[in-house]
């Protein structure tokens, strides 16, 4: 996807980095074991990967008719923390002139303003770009706050998705 995107844009992609939250082996054996392979996977390809345990809590709901229930959940805890602590540094040591973001998270709106005043700084041209996905059914349609913002259609993503099964093999 992000070839694709910076192809589009006319944009040399020099390094993709990806962040997400795993599941705990014991919680789900299944999804960390998916995740383990997908990583790795992606690290032999070249890609920068982080990834965090999810946190899990107990998440409470009422439905229309009143009743309540309670779940556990696993949420992802740190990695907008960790994307913003590496596209900070490396914009310092000048790694990119575009650091192109695939999210909504509008607390990555502060890395933006920051980034401003390193481009400021260091009297050079950075962009922060956020790509995200967009349909007619899409609750969240803008991107992050001071970044030029990239719409995905449902066409270009699922040119993008990655074929490989990494379940785990039956034994």
């Amino acid at each position: 996807l992000s070839k694709a995107v910076c192809a589009e844009k006319g944009w040399e992609l020099v390094q993709t980095r990806f962040y997400t939250g795993v599941p705990d082996a014991q919680d789900n054996a299944l999804w960390n074991s998916f995740w383990a392979a997908k990583l790795l996977w992606m690290a032999r390809q070249g890609i920068h990967t982080y990834s965090r345990p999810l946190r899990y809590r107990n998440k409470r709901i009422t439905l229309p008719d009143g009743t309540e229930h309670t779940f556990l959940t696993g949420e992802e805890k740190g990695i907008d923390v960790r994307i913003a602590i590496d596209v900070i540094r490396m914009a310092h040591r000048k790694q990119y002139d575009v650091a192109l973001i695939f999210s909504q998270d509008q607390d990555l709106s502060e890395v933006a303003r920051e980034i401003r005043v390193i481009s400021s700084e260091q009297d050079r041209w950075i962009k922060v770009a956020c790509a995200f996905p967009q349909s007619p059914t899409s609750v969240n349609r803008r991107g992050i706050d001071g970044t030029d913002w990239i719409p995905i259609d449902r066409s270009l993503y699922q040119k993008c998705l990655d074929p490989r099964d990494y379940r785990p093999k039956a034994r």
